[in-house]
């Protein structure tokens, strides 16, 4: 009983404080503020789960080595036309 007492007092005196007009926008953003820190909080929660208990670790594939064609020049030719 002392909760839905407590509840409606703080709707009245939002409403008195804020208006009627703008207490929809205030919930609809403390709404989105709500879910926001929900998702916030959960990936946080799943980023300290790997970090504390790490998988087996993913094998990295070494760079690949890209080898010019026989014959290709290994340096761009010089612009002697400019001197």
């Amino acid at each position: 009983m002392g909760r839905i007492l407590a509840f409606l007092i703080v709707v009245v005196m939002a409403a008195v404080f804020f208006g009627g007009k703008r207490l929809p926008d205030l919930a609809k953003a403390l709404g989105r503020s709500m879910r926001i820190l929900k998702s916030e909080t959960a990936a946080l929660r799943e980023e300290y789960e790997r970090e504390a208990n790490p998988a087996e670790p993913v094998p990295v594939e070494p760079a690949r080595v890209v080898k010019s064609a026989p014959g290709a020049a290994t340096e761009p030719p010089a612009d002697r036309a400019r001197r």
